[in-house]
């Protein structure tokens, strides 16, 4: 992995482990990834509205596992590039663009190292359920301002660290309904929304939109809701 994954990397070696293993079940969408198919279009959709369109915006996906979001941006219209620390992953995500045409360009690099290369670069900048990933969020959040332009937006989804959450994305998801793999997310790192808010205005962005999502085990469909304290994303906008 070259320079950019090292002793002083922003990076969990068991939690690259951890995902690394699955890769090859990325665009199975009836495999432990069947949640990130399903919640795509709802999170494309919300990602458009926030940043008034995709097409022909420049856009980084930070984060992209197997390019599922990545992918689907780029069929949105936007030039995307998608960043990971999985040899694994982006080589599946790789594969499968070359199978379905994406137009997606998929570098190996962390995402401050690709900060300090293309700094106010991007329209949109999105990092989808990493942060609670990584030993240090605040430098992923200074490392995706950085990469925007003024004027850009940045997007995170996370997870909220309440009571509803362990109930919900650790007993419901991982252990009743099995929706994830057991051991997919460590509770203690989840973060609230006001977290990530701080992080993000010392990091010179302004929050614009944060909207929660559910899932209905009935009808086994996710929806997006006001209600934050499990799922979230929010949007902010760097001036």
């Amino acid at each position: 992995m070259g320079d950019t994954m090292n002793a002083t990397a922003n990076v969990d070696p068991n939690e690259i482990a951890k995902f690394s293993e699955l890769a090859h079940h990325w665009w199975d969408p009836t495999s432990e990834f069947r949640p990130l198919h399903e919640i795509n279009p709802l999170r494309l959709d919300w990602i458009i509205a926030q940043c008034g369109g995709l097409a022909g915006k420049r856009v980084v996906d930070v984060g992209c596992g197997g390019g599922i979001l990545t992918e689907a941006m780029a069929h949105a219209g936007a030039e995307v590039t998608g960043i990971d620390l999985s040899e694994k992953a982006l080589t599946v995500a790789k594969l499968h663009a070359l199978e379905s045409g994406a137009p997606v360009h998929y570098e190996m690099i962390a995402a401050e190292a690709f900060a300090e290369m293309h700094p106010d670069t991007f329209d949109v900048v999105t990092c989808m359920e990493m942060l609670e990933h990584v030993p240090d969020p605040a430098s992923t959040i200074r490392a995706c301002a950085k990469l925007a332009k003024p004027g850009g937006t940045v997007c995170f989804a996370s997870l909220n660290r309440t009571a509803k959450s362990y109930l919900f994305a650790i007993i419901g998801a991982e252990y009743l309904l099995q929706l994830l793999p057991k051991g997919t997310h460590d509770w203690r790192k989840f973060l609230k929304p006001a977290e990530i808010t701080a992080w993000a205005e010392t990091a010179g962005l302004t929050p614009k939109a944060i909207i929660g999502m559910g899932y209905n085990p009935l009808t086994k469909r996710y929806f997006l809701t006001d209600d934050v304290a499990v799922n979230y994303l929010i949007a902010l906008a760097k001036w």
